[in-house]
């Protein structure tokens, strides 16, 4: 069992654009060739920001033509928000806030010996990192660049926080690399 921050970033280190767009990432390749269909049969639970929730909610439309429907997951997931937020329908979702590693105890529990998806955003894979509690970071890069947006990391990692396990040619539009983290390392 692992917490792993699976994620796509452009090449110069964003997740999305200032106004939180994907749509740069949709057209540089097709999801079923990356690592993607075998990681996700292996989470057991889901861990995302708000800015992530409120993408899935605005883009429903989106996400229901690529998977075939608005909410594509069937693990239980926390949404880490301090605000209210609506729900989707036949989304299995826990709001949280505060420290991550109360809820990180419950999503333990809740993928029942699989993994702990962080999908994101950057700072909340960076407050799990702070926590102690990020084992494996798998980031798609893609061949673009946007000058500016949410930044995949937001943290400071020094050699040696991370070690390099593998780095696979997606396509022509991604690299994925996997990183061992380091534990204890800022």
């Amino acid at each position: 069992m692992k917490t792993q921050y699976y994620t796509s970033a452009s090449l110069d280190g964003f997740l999305a654009t200032e106004e939180d767009s994907l749509e740069w990432l949709f057209p540089l390749g097709d999801i079923n060739q990356t690592s993607y269909p075998s990681f996700i049969e292996a989470v057991g639970a889901i861990a995302m920001g708000s800015s992530t929730y409120e993408w899935i909610l605005r883009n429903a439309g989106t996400v229901s033509e690529q998977t075939g429907t608005a909410w594509p997951y069937t693990q239980p997931t926390w949404v880490f928000t301090s605000r209210k937020l609506p729900t989707m329908e036949g989304a299995n979702v826990t709001f949280a806030n505060g420290d991550v590693g109360t809820a990180h105890a419950q999503m333990i529990a809740a993928a029942n010996g699989r993994n702990v998806w962080i999908m994101g955003g950057g700072d909340l894979a960076a407050q799990f990192h702070d926590a102690g509690l990020l084992d494996e970071i798998i980031v798609q890069i893609g061949s673009v660049t946007l000058g500016a947006g949410k930044p995949l990391f937001p943290r400071r990692l020094l050699s040696p926080g991370l070690t390099l396990l593998s780095a696979t040619m997606v396509g022509t539009g991604f690299a994925e690399l996997t990183y061992r983290v380091l534990k204890n390392c800022h």
